[in-house]
């Protein structure tokens, strides 16, 4: 794949990718957030210190970027663009609130 492409899904494809074990899951959140409440197997990589080299280009799978709300994930998306980053990345829209909200199910710890 070449460029670099960025969609918007909303939390229930994410919920559905993530019961079918079809999805990669980074939460852009800080540190405190990610343990209080966090996606199952999600990677955390805070947008602090966001490090574009964790993100894979060639998934064979759905690449997805959370946080809060859904603006610090339009920052670390900018960020792997401007890294060069070539390869699909999904936000998801409205980030872990949204996330809950449509019933997805979260850790702490």
């Amino acid at each position: 794949m070449s460029g670099f492409e960025v969609t918007i899904v909303d939390a229930e494809s994410v919920i559905a990718w993530v019961k079918a074990g079809k999805v990669t899951v980074f939460d852009v959140r800080e540190p405190e957030e990610f343990a209080a409440a966090h996606i199952e197997g999600a990677i955390p990589n805070p947008l602090s210190r966001f490090d574009a080299s964790l993100i894979p280009t060639d998934s064979p799978v759905p690449v997805v970027l959370h946080c809060r709300s859904g603006v610090r994930c339009g920052h670390a998306a900018d960020r792997l663009r401007a890294s060069g980053f070539q390869g699909k990345i999904n936000r998801m829209a409205g980030g872990i609130i949204a996330w809950q909200v449509a019933g997805g199910p979260v850790v702490s710890g």
